[in-house]
């Protein structure tokens, strides 16, 4: 695809209002020169919020404001970057996230889902949540990934997956507490995962047989039922099947040494069982520029590699390398479901 035609905008939600996502909408505006060339945005917030947490350090927005409209705008005449004013439910204290402005939260993700899935979006791009602000009106809250995998209607059909540090790090489960990862690991689920996986590698990077390292649940990879069986009794005959399907599949590894550069350097991504066995090391690696991509789901979704940062609100103390590599992401993979050819 020629990337000056025009295409439809990448939509930003500003996440927890009283977190630094309003600070790092401002500092966007600095970085102009950094983001995708021909590429509108289209950021999900309450405008007034980010036009004063902007100013306050510093920075004077002359983005136009906005409502839906915004999105049925001619694509020609469409300003680079706009604001998609959504209303706060209860006036913001920074750093003090209130429950009364979870419904508008999630009134951004619900808008920015719903223009994907109707077309009017190439793809979503969120700043971080407060889980804790949304559970007392969404008990059992997990985070984005599940959120919107119900609201595209798959909820079974999403897996998460973080790039950094020439890693990319995929997770059979995401966010459970410990104790309930084994009995979440099936192997119908694993085989699920594993062929989402092994799908959007190909779709969105031209991986045409994926090479894929793949942890173990337990110390040593179970050590032969000696410290567990699901690695013998899950993991191994879910891989066995697949490999017999001609798919390039290591493991189950012991998560202690598979995340040594020779064997990451032969691989094209790893797949940790839970959420805290991949994710340190791929932090370790890159924070601050990974990307959390939701693979699987209908449309487009990115999201940055870190939180809220409640102590940091209301100052310019962060980074937007984060961000900007998460829209950088989205960029490349709506151009590649567009053209059908990765980019």
């Amino acid at each position: 695809m020629n990337t000056t035609t025009a295409l439809p905008p990448l939509l930003i939600t500003c996440g927890e209002p009283a977190g630094i996502g309003p600070e790092l909408m401002g500092l966007l505006s600095e970085q102009a020169e950094h983001l995708p060339e021909n590429r509108p945005l289209v950021i999900l917030g309450d405008a007034n919020l980010i036009q004063a947490r902007a100013k306050a350090i510093g920075i004077t927005l002359a983005w136009p404001v906005a409502g839906k409209e915004c999105l049925n705008m001619a694509l020609a005449a469409r300003p680079p970057i706009q604001l998609w004013h959504h209303p706060l439910n209860t006036p913001c204290t920074t750093g003090q996230p209130n429950s009364a402005n979870a419904r508008h939260v999630l009134d951004l993700l619900d808008a920015a889902c719903d223009a994907c899935l109707s077309g009017l979006a190439g793809g979503m791009v969120t700043a971080p949540i407060q889980k804790s602000a949304i559970s007392p009106i969404w008990p059992g809250f997990q985070g984005h990934t599940e959120y919107l995998a119900q609201r595209c209607g798959q909820a079974d059909e999403v897996v998460m997956m973080l790039m950094g540090g020439n890693m990319k790090v995929a997770l059979a489960t995401t966010h459970l507490p410990l104790r309930a990862v084994p009995d979440a690991l099936t192997r119908e689920g694993l085989n699920r995962v594993l062929r989402i996986l092994l799908n959007d590698l190909s779709t969105y990077w031209g991986l045409e047989h994926p090479k894929v390292l793949v942890a173990g649940l337990n110390p040593h990879a179970g050590e032969a039922g000696d410290l567990g069986h699901e690695d013998d009794e899950i993991i191994a005959p879910v891989l066995d099947a697949l490999r017999a399907q001609g798919h390039q599949l290591i493991g189950p590894l012991p998560a202690d040494t598979l995340f040594q550069p020779k064997y990451l350097n032969e691989a094209d991504a790893v797949l940790a069982m839970y959420h805290d066995q991949g994710l340190p090391v791929l932090k370790y690696a890159s924070f601050g520029r990974g990307v959390n991509v939701s693979l699987g789901l209908p449309i487009v979704r990115t999201s940055v590699d870190h939180g809220t940062a409640l102590s940091l609100a209301g100052t310019r103390n962060m980074d937007c390398g984060s961000l900007i590599e998460a829209i950088h992401t989205a960029h490349h993979m709506d151009l590649c479901r567009r053209t059908g050819q990765p980019q």
